[in-house]
């Protein structure tokens, strides 16, 4: 029997990306592959890669470069570049790095097998197409292992927002939703395999319009079809648009077992000149009724954000409007970037805000958030949450897990093993984590 043949994936970027190279490497498994941990080994190494940072492509390169050594000392050795920037740069990676035998975008992924087939016959291999048919579906019957307590699942690609700061409509294509008895079949083979909390993903997951048995279905309406899957434990989804928080959606956060208490809802601007600028379409006063409306619905709802510092024509101004938001939220979480250009986008045209200022308003903007984060993790000391156990912690016989709203908690207890779901009193609150007790 021949030895099997070694992938090695490096990710970068979202989660859906993450999902992406699960897909991927269950792909290439019917084509003999099994992951390793080291490029050194592998006899294909695949970049699943994300357009959203800055210079995303030139790291990209970068990275690239750093494997001509291994390849002149493996001729067989097979790269590849796959995701956005994959989406992006199309036949300009391979001219720019000829060491690279095959480009595939997001949306072609379910190709790789025969892709890989070409590359070993000597080919070039490219396809950054928006097919027709359905990857997902031609992926169903790959090789699948047991998996972890935690997994992800796609369930709508693509934007249609135009944001003016954004590559995804570029890279992603339009949005797209995936059929509900699909999500739910997959879903239920997640829980045969090991898996009691999902996150539901896409690019703008609550504009979900997925076919189902009477006519499309909403994000709120799958939720509740997944709550009926024996041995899923808990729900939740990412990353939302305010524009697209339906009345379902919300109620759902309110009266659904399985949904946690847990919302990434992002704002980007608390001032709505910049907002306006960057198309968001929504205001910081709407945004912040819809908050208002989301925590009467479930009062212990912990909020999560994304901001942008530094955008084209930001005044101090809007800055501290954004700050005034930040104060009235009190996020639990967020995550905050100074501005930086894309290529072909509206924003990359305009006006840029001085680096130095940017630089500052990101570090005011993050001291205020980390005072937030830090007072609502500090509250959760005296209380019980359940947790779902992931892995060991770095003490003996320590295990790590995440509470409902997302906590990192650490329990010292043998008797716990991963996956197990377990009531725990808190009784410290770290820099970023909380440990407890089991009760």
């Amino acid at each position: 029997m021949s030895e099997p043949k070694k992938l090695f994936i490096k990710t970068y970027g979202c989660q859906m990306n993450v999902y992406d190279s699960e897909r991927m490497s269950e792909a290439l498994g019917g084509q003999g592959y099994v992951e390793t941990k080291t490029p050194d080994d592998a006899d294909m190494i695949l970049l699943n890669t994300c357009h959203i940072r800055e210079k995303a492509a030139e790291k990209v390169y970068s990275e690239l470069g750093r494997f001509k050594g291994l390849k002149a000392e493996k001729p067989d050795l097979k790269i590849g570049v796959a995701g956005c920037v994959a989406q992006a740069e199309g036949e300009e990676i391979m001219r720019r790095q000829p060491l690279v035998d095959l480009v595939v975008g997001p949306q072609s992924y379910h190709r790789l097998p025969e892709m890989e087939a070409r590359t070993r016959a000597g080919e070039k291999a490219l396809d950054t197409d928006f097919p027709e048919e359905d990857k997902f579906e031609k992926l169903k019957n790959r090789p699948k292992a047991k998996r972890g307590p935690t997994a992800f699942l796609t369930v709508q690609e693509g934007c249609d927002k135009f944001c003016a700061f954004c590559v995804v409509p570029y890279t992603r294509g339009a949005e797209v939703s995936r059929p509900a008895d699909r999500i739910i079949r997959e879903a239920h083979d997640l829980v045969e395999r090991g898996v009691r909390e999902i996150t539901l993903l896409g690019q703008n997951v609550n504009a979900y319009h997925g076919a189902g048995p009477d006519g499309d279905m909403t994000l709120a309406g799958l939720i509740w079809e997944l709550n009926k899957v024996d041995g899923l434990e808990r729900i939740r989804f990412t990353t939302s648009h305010p524009n697209d928080m339906a009345d379902d959606l919300i109620e759902a956060h309110g009266s659904c077992e399985k949904l946690m208490p847990y919302l990434h809802l992002p704002v980007q601007s608390g001032s709505d000149r910049i907002l306006k600028r960057m198309n968001r379409s929504h205001t910081a006063e709407s945004y912040l009724r819809l908050i208002e409306r989301i925590r009467a619905a479930r009062p212990d709802i912990v909020m999560s954000g994304d901001f942008i510092v530094g955008f084209p024509e930001e005044t101090e101004e809007d800055f501290q409007a954004t700050l005034d938001l930040v104060e009235e939220v009190k996020y639990g979480y967020a995550y905050s970037f100074k501005y930086s250009t894309r290529p072909g986008t509206p924003a990359a045209e305009r006006a840029q805000v001085d680096s130095a200022a940017a630089d500052d308003r990101l570090q005011r903007l993050q001291a205020l958030i980390t005072r937030h984060q830090r007072e609502i993790q500090d509250g959760m000391v005296g209380r019980t949450v359940r947790v779902l156990f992931e892995k060991p912690g770095r003490l003996p016989g320590q295990m790590v897990g995440k509470s409902e709203y997302l906590h990192s908690v650490h329990v010292k207890g043998p008797e716990i093993a991963v996956g197990d779901l377990k009531e725990v009193q808190i009784t410290d609150s770290g820099a970023n984590s909380l440990a407890g007790e089991l009760l």
